[in-house]
């Protein structure tokens, strides 16, 4: 008969329906009898015509009666009425699990929170030698602060009976998939897919990968397709989740890895699983929890009468970071993140609540001829007080000494063992000479600030550093970087070529442990097109420092421009996550995903950029690179054409004639429709020479221009 909202089944009443799979519809209904709402599971005549698999489907719904786990909806009955079947079960309102994970995944707190009961669930209906067989973030509700409800325990296994057939070494050789599968086969175990003996182990498998997704806001297996999506998930071993998101333990990969075994005789129990996240969970609890031990250092303050030590005091705060980032078992905020807060009238609780860190490391400097005075306090973020708190009155040249005794006392403080390895790389020094470190501080002031007059003052910075001490090799990469700076963005000449290959050369030979100095030199020879060589150095560079920002960036950079879009993902996606506050590399992500066709994750990471940059610019609002960086992504969110305008105009009359603002300004009116205007814009920015060329041919987001025939002519000059 036919079903519909306020019809009686018994002393049911059909409200409202809430979805639909391959066993039936499920209502959501009110008994009559008890006055309570109920979900109502309505099966199909096929599926209740079948006297095999309604009795097994009756015999587990009898089981889950008895289990009453607080993890797993209850099943009520089982009823009949004039020829339908159907269960009644607990009525849960919730979230669904899918709709809970933020992109960059769950914070570690609230990942144990749900991850626990998920998996306490689970095991309670194992013990009952009950499978799941449909396990996915859609069918886990959210009812409240670390409560959990598993939805259609022992009733989902007989709707994930898969149609896929695979033959030969290649998964993708013969492939035929259901349509109704491919939104489950993300979380589907590799026998299932395979169409093997199936039991409790696959559940296992869509545990882990479920974990890995909480965990990190990724799927462990990628695809574009579902037959590449299969061919991922029985032949790729998925990225550690402590790669993609630093806030998770290692032991964590451990945990996930064997979940995600391809072979089910790998994989732990549900038990096993439980007892292992609980022990992880405290561990991370106790007195030593790495969460407890992360720091923000502030910028220096500078009190120096003339008030023309900012590049020193930056400088002294910047080396305490690179020491104080060597030692394993401590967090550091990112130098960016906590620079932001220069000048703030926030006290030291909103700034920590701010960067998520439990203190804060704050100074002062005062630098007079070759007397140097620095203060120093260590603060507890929870209550304000002072762990630890020290003032050096000495002379200039002692400024390395102080830098190290600052750190060690850091790592003192926090009641962090520090390894040999580790204690060593606190000691080191880049140079002795005190006036080179000067002139090294001075360059890198420059540097930042992404202007052609500034990177040709931070090249004689660094020039004057190495010629003092030679064997400087952070002045190097340094030097390095702005001919490689110069090359790219304003004078494409042999000149800066030939130096920032010789330059980064040097730096690598003086100081092989130098993970900058690979950066340096994978940005030099990118300059020669030799593109492998530069990636493997950006790979030397990530393997000494996996958290440097700079080496994914212009990793992603590289294969941006040359329209590798997939690889360019992946880097930006991995410095995003680096460096949460930058606005860059989230808006060039959203640009690759946008070529790929990736519009949902593309509008994603846009909405993040325009935030980062306008967060950036409530601190610095003279800074044209946030504001032509928030103008595409407010043209790519489809927002009110008239703001982006506004933000890119702003760019455009700070910085008229920088090939950069130029450049990003013609993608923004290209954007818009305002093509003649766009062509104007990249007219001028090739006359200033660079790299533009390339990446005009292969922006998505000049993509409406390619049919224009001044878009042609341009590229036609340029060579390409």
């Amino acid at each position: 008969m036919a079903i519909e909202a306020g019809q009686q089944l018994l002393h049911y009443r059909l409200v409202e329906k809430l979805g639909e799979g391959g066993m039936g519809v499920v209502w959501r209904a009110l008994d009559t009898t008890l006055e309570r709402e109920v979900a109502l599971k309505l099966l199909t005549h096929e599926f209740a015509e079948d006297p095999a698999r309604l009795a097994k489907l009756e015999r587990e719904a009898k089981i889950l009666a008895g289990l009453s786990h607080p993890g797993i909806v209850t099943v009520h009955s089982v009823e009949e009425v004039e020829g339908e079947r159907f269960f009644t079960m607990e009525f849960i309102h919730g979230q669904r699990l899918s709709d809970h994970i933020p992109s960059g995944g769950l914070p570690l707190r609230a990942f144990f929170e749900l991850a626990l009961p998920i998996v306490d669930a689970v095991g309670a209906a194992h013990t009952q030698k009950i499978a799941h067989g449909d396990l996915k973030p859609g069918n886990v509700l959210v009812v409240g602060e670390g409560r959990v409800k598993v939805l259609d325990f022992g009733l989902a296994s007989e709707q994930r009976k898969p149609s896929v057939t695979v033959s030969g070494d290649d998964a993708t050789k013969t492939l035929s998939v259901e349509a109704h599968i491919s939104g489950t086969v993300l979380y589907m175990a590799p026998e299932q897919i395979q169409g093997k003996r199936q039991d409790r182990r696959c559940d296992i498998f869509s545990l882990g990968v479920m974990l890995y997704e909480m965990a990190t806001g990724r799927h462990p297996f990628k695809g574009d397709t579902t037959a590449a999506l299969i061919a991922a998930v029985l032949k790729d071993h998925p990225r550690p989740p402590s790669q993609i998101n630093p806030e998770f333990p290692r032991q964590l990969d451990r945990v996930l890895d064997r979940c995600l075994a391809k072979d089910p005789e790998g994989r732990m129990t549900a038990g096993d699983l439980h007892r292992e996240l609980r022990s992880i969970e405290r561990g991370l609890s106790s007195a030593n929890d790495e969460a407890v031990r992360s720091i923000a250092v502030l910028p220096f303050v500078d009190v120096s009468a003339e008030q023309e030590q900012a590049y020193f005091c930056e400088g002294i705060a910047d080396e305490i970071i690179n020491a104080i980032t060597r030692v394993e078992h401590l967090r550091m905020a990112s130098r960016t993140s906590s620079f932001r807060f220069k000048n703030t009238s926030l006290d030291s609780r909103e700034i920590g609540d701010l960067l998520g860190v439990a203190h804060l490391l704050e100074g002062s400097v005062r630098k007079a001829g070759n007397r140097l005075r620095i203060s120093t306090q260590l603060i507890k973020v929870s209550d304000g007080y002072q762990l630890w708190s020290k003032s050096y009155d000495r002379e200039l040249k002692d400024v390395f000494a102080i830098q190290d005794e600052i750190a060690q006392s850091i790592v003192s403080a926090l009641e962090v063992t520090l390894s040999p390895r580790e204690r060593r790389a606190i000691k080191q020094v880049a140079t002795a000479d005190v006036e080179a470190y000067d002139y090294y501080l001075r360059g890198h002031q420059h540097f930042r600030q992404f202007r052609r007059k500034s990177i040709e003052v931070a090249l004689d910075m660094f020039a004057k550093a190495i010629e003092i001490d030679p064997s400087y090799a952070s002045a190097y990469a340094g030097l390095a970087g702005c001919h490689s700076y110069l090359y790219m963005f304003w004078s494409v000449t042999e000149e800066h070529a030939q130096a920032a290959d010789e330059a980064s050369r040097r730096a690598v030979q003086l100081d092989p442990e130098l993970p900058e100095a690979y950066v340096a030199r994978g940005v030099a020879v990118s300059l020669r097109d030799k593109h492998e060589e530069a990636y493997a150095q950006f790979a030397h560079a990530i393997r000494l420092k996996p958290s440097l920002f700079e080496a994914y960036y212009f990793q992603g950079r590289g294969y941006y421009a040359r329209g590798q879009l997939e690889r360019a993902v992946e880097c930006f996606q991995r410095a995003q996550e680096l460096r949460p506050e930058d606005y860059q590399a989230p808006s060039l992500l959203g640009s690759a995903l946008k070529g790929l066709g990736r519009q949902e994750d593309s509008d994603a990471a846009y909405r993040r950029a325009f935030e980062m940059a306008r967060k950036h610019l409530e601190v610095y609002p003279g800074d044209a690179r946030a504001l032509y960086f928030g103008a595409l992504a407010l043209c790519q969110l489809g927002e009110p054409e008239e703001l982006a305008l506004e933000w890119a105009n702003r760019a455009l009359t700070m910085d008229p004639d920088e090939p950069q603002v130029l450049y990003n300004v013609a993608c923004t009116y290209a954007l818009l429709g305002r093509t003649d205007e766009a062509i104007a814009r990249l007219s001028e920015t090739i006359a200033h020479g660079g790299w533009w060329r390339i990446w005009m041919k292969n922006d998505p987001d000049l993509v409406s221009l390619h049919d224009h025939p001044g878009f042609q002519e341009l590229v036609k000059e340029s060579g390409e």
